[in-house]
């Protein structure tokens, strides 16, 4: 087993683990650091999905880096377009020497004495040897949700089904749909994306779902953002177009919890519109909640829409009493025929890729720890998560997260101290516990949130979820607030990793 140093370690290199590498060669290229990754590419997210249709469903430009331009046509981009981004952002970084792929975390555990982290990785090269890593600074962004095993449910019945039953994250590249039936379980974002991908090919294709979802359309492509690029140089562009989708998301999301109602009212006339007087709206598009309650699904151009007027695809709002030979069997008497079933459930969410840690010998549970602004955690030094928006696009809060650490980092420095760790004040001992994450009943929060640190009832134990609010602290807040304690080790124990390797 061998050991290697670094001044960072940072885990995932998917698009928030490439763009915090970006940005810390942008902000402190003096310091050494690798990233782990699991997998054997570059893209994360925008690697692992394969399925027909695959794309985002936040806007690129601000789904995309702040300090790197999106050049696509499309505003709402594919997949293979989004992976392509992040390969070239970290090409053009000079990212890709320092990834290590095939390397999965498993455990990482602080010495407050050295003021380091030991790093233990599974690795896929040989025999499933480790590897140990010393850090100082480890930076989780390994994402919300297990890789490699979705939400995939029980269905009553299941193994009678005679067709092929998939779930989207595993998409089989053996797939052959076209002229066969197709049933598609869940109304969220991937149900309304493999829809009307899949249309065309199919014989017929039903979107089964027990619950109506809020769906709204937009314009795949940006007309400001096209026409600014043909006048002005591509940065000066992508900003305006960046900041002016950022007070749109704002503005909308602002709207949803002040004026719900009026909100949900113009998203059903805008599908009454699409759909036409005839069709049953309120069964199934008209959700029991407000809209932002639960993540609003967006479809580019109307899409599912016209796959629904086309014929070829259909809604079904209904529960399953379970699978037959030949589909599902519904609680409403009706039955489904179909040859595939995609199962689109949903993810298992999970918190710092899985890995266990330790301080100072002690296991965490991260439950019972306080969150620090969404990103640290009480009494656990040196460690930084991201977890972007989900009211708004992922890469923004990435983006000023990576930031703080940077300015975390030369705070250090220049402070000559080694540790900072998050910690409790007196007057913060009778805060009220609050969930990571409220007002948000997504299946997949419901089943993953206690994995998640507690909210508390004052700052900077919050996780607001805004990102004009949590922007202005991020990049230029104070950091001597009383509740990061700067520290100095009594061994100074990480060397620079050329010296080590």
């Amino acid at each position: 087993m061998t050991e290697v140093h670094f001044d960072v370690l940072i885990v995932g290199a998917g698009l928030s683990g490439v763009g915090a590498a970006c940005h810390l060669q942008r902000q402190c290229p003096e310091k050494s650091y690798a990233i782990l990754e699991a997998r054997d590419a570059i893209g994360g997210t925008w690697d692992l999905f394969r399925y027909p249709g695959i794309r985002s469903d936040s806007d690129m430009h601000t789904l995309g880096y702040k300090f790197k331009p999106w050049l696509g046509g499309k505003s709402l981009a594919d997949g293979p377009s989004i992976k392509q981004y992040v390969e070239e952002a970290a090409q053009e970084h000079g990212v890709i020497p320092n990834i290590q792929f095939g390397h999965r975390v498993i455990s990482a555990d602080w010495s407050s004495r050295d003021a380091c982290w030991q790093v233990t990785a599974e690795t896929r090269d040989g025999d499933g040897d480790s590897v140990v890593l010393r850090c100082r600074y480890l930076f989780m962004c390994s994402g919300y949700y297990d890789y490699a095993h979705p939400y995939q449910p029980e269905f009553p019945n299941q193994e009678a089904f005679k067709g092929r039953l998939i779930h989207p994250q595993q998409w089989p590249e053996d797939l052959d749909y076209a002229g066969k039936k197709v049933v598609v379980i869940g109304s969220g974002a991937t149900a309304v994306t493999l829809v009307p991908a899949m249309a065309e090919d199919v014989e017929s294709i039903v979107m089964l779902q027990r619950s109506p979802t809020y769906i709204a359309s937009r314009p795949a492509r940006d007309r400001l953002a096209n026409v600014l690029r043909t006048l002005l140089p591509d940065d000066w562009a992508y900003a305006i177009t960046r900041w002016k989708n950022v007070m749109w998301q704002n503005g909308f999301y602002k709207m949803t919890r002040t004026r719900p109602l009026k909100v949900k009212e113009k998203l059903l006339k805008l599908i009454r519109k699409e759909l036409g007087p005839d069709y049953d709206i309120d069964k199934h598009f008209t959700p029991t909640y407000n809209p932002w309650d639960q993540r609003l699904c967006l479809v580019p151009d109307n899409d599912l829409f016209v796959a629904i007027r086309s014929g070829k695809a259909s809604v079904v709002t209904d529960e399953i009493e379970r699978f037959t030979e030949t589909g599902i069997a519904l609680k409403s008497g009706e039955n489904l025929d179909a040859d595939i079933i995609i199962s689109a459930t949903g993810l298992t969410m999970t918190s710092l890729g899985k890995a266990r840690f330790s301080v100072d010998g002690e296991v965490v549970n991260f439950a019972d720890t306080w969150t620090y602004r969404g990103t640290m955690y009480s009494g656990v030094p040196n460690l930084i998560n991201t977890f972007g928006y989900i009211n708004a696009s992922w890469t923004l809060r990435a983006d000023i997260i990576a930031e703080f650490f940077c300015r975390l980092i030369q705070h250090m420095d220049s402070t000559g101290t080694d540790m900072v760790t998050p910690r409790l004040r007196p007057e913060d001992e009778d805060m009220k516990p609050r969930l990571w994450i409220e007002d948000f009943p997504s299946g997949y929060m419901r089943r993953g949130l206690g994995q998640y640190p507690k909210q508390g009832d004052k700052e900077p134990w919050t996780n607001p979820q805004i990102y004009l609010q949590e922007k202005n602290f991020f990049l230029s807040g104070p950091l001597e607030d009383g509740v990061l304690q700067f520290e100095r080790a009594a061994v100074t124990a990480v060397g620079n990793a050329s010296e080590a390797a």
